[in-house]
């Protein structure tokens, strides 16, 4: 068999080729011209291709064109279509001696149908001469408004229709919710919920979600829509009931034997440790003590022993001496009630600088307050005060006064007043204004920094 049997033809396909059967040794050569008779077949039957057997008529495959070459048998003519319309000529396209085309003839207008049911229940106030949607090439009718809508207001006047949305603050981005104020303590910290569709009142009791449970609190700052973003709110639940209210007393109750019972533990434990204040929760499955202490103390013992005496949770916080008095109250040197257990809701940081700026006298006991720390009223005044030293000579400067030298020995910030002692030994009393400092302080300038200059297009090379 030779090679190129299987040798691919032009559509890709491997194409098939006779065998030639060997022939026998000793045979001669058959010529050029003569072909081989084939031998008979098996069973003395003769081969399809002697003489005796029925000749068959052999197929003749159609070769494939290739996709790159194209195909030589012609394509059918096409069926007779309808010709296209004439498409339509404008005065640019006609010649000389072309006519223009005849106008489309408008079409008529629909007639008014005798049963139709709109709006207009008299007939005669329709305009039938206009026409109103045609395809004509007439400009349309203008739209003329009818006479019973509201006059426009006049250019210095507010628009009755939105006057009410100029004096709202404009909303920021966000959620909007009905938010609502709550605090816990009567000078404690409010906290914002979603009061949803209800309203409250100032100073209304209301039962609230919370971390610790279902929890009771008091109205601060009445409902109102604004918008809100970050986390979403916790909701306010609803009004006490009358189970509410029982539940309330017997918590309160519990309290007063759980804080006795906790500062009998305490004694016996000799814990350098004091217990102040007991709060149930709303459940009534959690108990927290409040206590101070200079220094560290382990409590697991006696939280135990609580826990196992009052039969609930019992978590123990410790705090520092000013929370202590917020929680307590009491009245202060200047005879009112403390400012942290009315108003105050949280602690600003004091320091002794501010008793200095103010001209008080550095005694702990005066200025110290309840707690034992630095009194809170300091920092109110704080401000003021720097805004008016400004403009006055520090303590211990060497000013000119009309007398003559001195120095400045006193310093009345709310006066507006300085006391110098002269030279002589005379004390007189001036206004920020006509005293003058002997050495004006002379502060250095901030230079400008210089900008870089370009640099030179044609630079020279160093020698």
């Amino acid at each position: 068999m030779s090679d190129d049997t299987n040798k691919p033809s032009g559509d890709g396909k491997p194409r098939r080729r006779r065998r030639r059967r060997r022939r026998p040794a000793g045979d001669a050569p058959p010529r050029e011209n003569e072909r081989a008779a084939p031998a008979p077949a098996r069973g003395g039957v003769p081969a399809s291709g002697s003489d005796d057997a029925p000749q068959k008529k052999r197929r003749r495959r159609r070769r494939r064109p290739r996709e790159d070459q194209p195909s030589e048998r012609p394509r059918r003519p096409a069926r007779a279509s309808q010709p296209p319309p004439p498409a339509a000529t404008d005065d640019i396209d006609l010649g000389w001696d072309d006519e223009p085309p005849a106008a489309p003839e408008p079409r008529p207008a629909p007639a008014a149908r005798a049963d139709s049911h709109d709006d207009h229940d008299d007939a005669d106030d329709i305009d039938t001469s206009i026409r109103y949607g045609d395809d004509a090439d007439a400009p349309t009718p203008e739209v003329v408004l009818a006479a019973d809508l509201p006059a426009r207001p006049a250019a210095d006047e507010d628009d009755p229709a939105s006057a009410e949305l100029w004096d709202q603050p404009e909303p920021a981005a966000g959620q909007v919710a009905n938010v609502i104020g709550i605090k816990f303590a009567t000078a404690g910290k409010i906290y914002r919920y979603d009061a949803g569709d209800a309203v409250y009142q100032h100073g209304e009791l209301v039962v609230v979600e919370s971390d610790r449970g279902p929890r009771v609190g008091t109205v601060a700052v009445p409902p109102r829509r604004r918008p809100h973003t970050g986390a979403a709110l916790k909701r306010v639940l609803r009004r006490p009931s009358a189970n509410d209210e029982r539940t309330l007393e017997r918590n309160a109750s519990d309290e007063r034997n759980a804080l006795r019972a906790a500062r009998e533990a305490v004694r016996k434990a000799r814990l350098a440790m004091k217990v102040f204040r007991a709060e149930m929760a709303h459940s009534g499955k959690k108990l927290r003590l409040y206590f101070t202490s200079e220094e560290r103390i382990d409590f697991r013992d006696l939280a135990r022993d609580l826990s196992r005496d009052l039969h609930t949770r019992v978590e123990m916080r410790q705090i520092g001496v000013r929370d202590q008095a917020k929680m307590l109250g009491g009245i202060g040197s200047c005879g009112m009630e403390l400012c942290c257990s009315t108003w105050l809701p949280e602690f600003a940081p004091v320091s002794i600088k501010n008793a200095k700026d103010q001209g008080l006298v550095l005694n702990p006991t005066k200025v110290s307050g309840q707690c034992g720390r630095l009194k809170c009223c300091l920092v109110y005044e704080q401000a003021l005060y720097a805004e008016m030293r400004k403009g006055l000579p520090k303590l211990g400067k060497r000013v000119i006064t009309e007398i003559g030298e001195g120095r400045v020995v006193e310093v009345d910030v709310l006066r507006q007043r300085v006391r110098v002692s002269h030279v002589t030994g005379d004390i007189a009393l001036f206004g920020a204004g006509e005293v003058k400092p002997m050495f004006p302080s002379q502060q250095p300038q901030k230079k400008k920094k210089a900008k870089p200059s370009e640099p030179p297009s044609d630079p020279t090379p160093e020698e």
